[in-house]
């Protein structure tokens, strides 16, 4: 059993729009909404929220936010952390996704009854077409 847990999901894209605009997009309700799923995302840390998943509501909490550099929340029940971490670069952002907080592969996360390994693969090619295309459309448009 030495196993290791599987690494953080971890996914840079750069913008061509400016820190602020990136900001609102991913630290507001409306702006989350608008390319990841509804919510009642709260900005303030230590606040509990809702993101609507497809397997219904997972409880989420603020953990860190630091306007217009980064944001953390955990998500669900299962021990997953997400961070925004955004850089301003030459008038573009620069903007880092980690979900971090996997388990062994052959672990199974509850809602989904699957495996973390088969989990893992499904979020990393989610997180790319949400990062590079939803995202990318709402903050360049």
């Amino acid at each position: 059993m030495s196993e290791a847990a599987m690494s953080a999901i971890r996914k840079t894209a750069i913008y061509n729009a400016p820190v602020e605009k990136v900001w609102k997009a991913v630290s507001t309700s409306e702006g989350i909404s608008t390319w990841f799923m509804p919510n009642d995302f709260p900005s303030i840390v230590g606040q509990k929220f809702h993101l609507q998943s497809p397997f219904g509501p997972s409880p989420c909490e603020v953990l860190i936010f630091d306007p217009p550099n980064k944001l953390s929340f955990s998500w669900d029940e299962d021990g997953w952390v997400i961070t925004f971490e955004l850089k301003e670069v030459s008038g573009k952002t620069e903007f880092t996704l980690i979900h971090d907080g996997w388990k062994r592969p052959d672990d199974v996360v509850p809602k989904s009854n699957q495996k973390h390994s088969v989990i893992h693969k499904t979020m990393s090619e989610g997180w790319d077409a949400l990062i590079e295309a939803n995202l990318r459309k709402v903050v360049e448009m």
